[in-house]
């Protein structure tokens, strides 16, 4: 909930996890979004090397990682997309 920007349902993070079927049972999945959330405002351009070594202290017995490697790269793609039209 913490994600969502006010009035949307999903946030941008929440909504590619979706897309990319990146959850499944949730014991995870908050945890990996707030590391998600924090990664990207730090590293707003990550190649899949740094997502993969960030989320290296998640433990996910279901997803197999690579939707999640795919929806914060699609994210990440989208912000800079966004700010490059700024």
């Amino acid at each position: 909930e913490g994600l969502a920007r006010p009035g949307a349902e999903l946030g941008d993070l929440q909504a590619a996890f979706r897309r990319h079927h990146a959850l499944q049972c949730g014991f995870c999945t908050p945890g990996i979004l707030m590391s998600a959330a924090e990664f990207l405002a730090r590293v707003p351009h990550p190649d899949e090397a740094q997502v993969r070594d960030m989320l290296a202290g998640h433990l996910c017995r279901c997803t197999g990682y690579s939707g999640i490697v795919h929806a914060i790269l699609e994210v990440a793609a989208a912000r800079a997309e966004t700010s490059s039209h700024a």
